[in-house]
């Protein structure tokens, strides 16, 4: 499904994170940035990652790797957390199920509303009570 701005934006803000994998790490690292050391195993090509979860943040340390010619490599992968699935469903669109959401609760009202209202009437009322006479007999 398509996925509206807001979609795009809750999973930027809160689902997506970058990691960084570099050889070394770089001198200065900011506030926030959570940085591990990767267990040595043969064909490993990048020892240090770095979890980063600002587009801000991210884009400032990759500009500091270039600048140092430091070999590394990004990819954006989705947090480890709770709320991802009902923020990001897959091939879903937040927005639009909220939509539906409201609707179906919106229409929903107002049917038991004509229920309630109907019921109440007192000429269905004795029509009812005519038809279970009639069926009655």
């Amino acid at each position: 499904m398509q996925l509206t701005r807001l979609d795009r934006w809750l999973r930027e803000r809160f689902v997506y994170e970058t990691h960084v994998y570099t050889l070394r790490e770089p001198e200065t690292i900011p506030a926030g940035v959570i940085v591990e050391e990767m267990p040595e195993a043969p064909g490993r090509r990048f020892r240090h990652r770095m979890i980063i979860r600002s587009e801000g943040q991210a884009q400032s340390i990759i500009s500091r790797l270039k600048a140092s010619n430091q070999m590394f490599t990004t990819r954006v992968v989705d947090r480890q957390e709770w709320y991802v699935p009902f923020l990001a469903p897959r091939d879903k669109s937040v927005t639009w199920w909220v939509i539906w959401l409201v609707i179906t609760l919106v229409g929903g009202f107002f049917l038991i509303r004509a229920g309630i209202n109907l019921w109440n009437s007192p000429i269905i009322q004795d029509n009812i009570q005519d038809v279970i006479k009639t069926m009655k007999s």
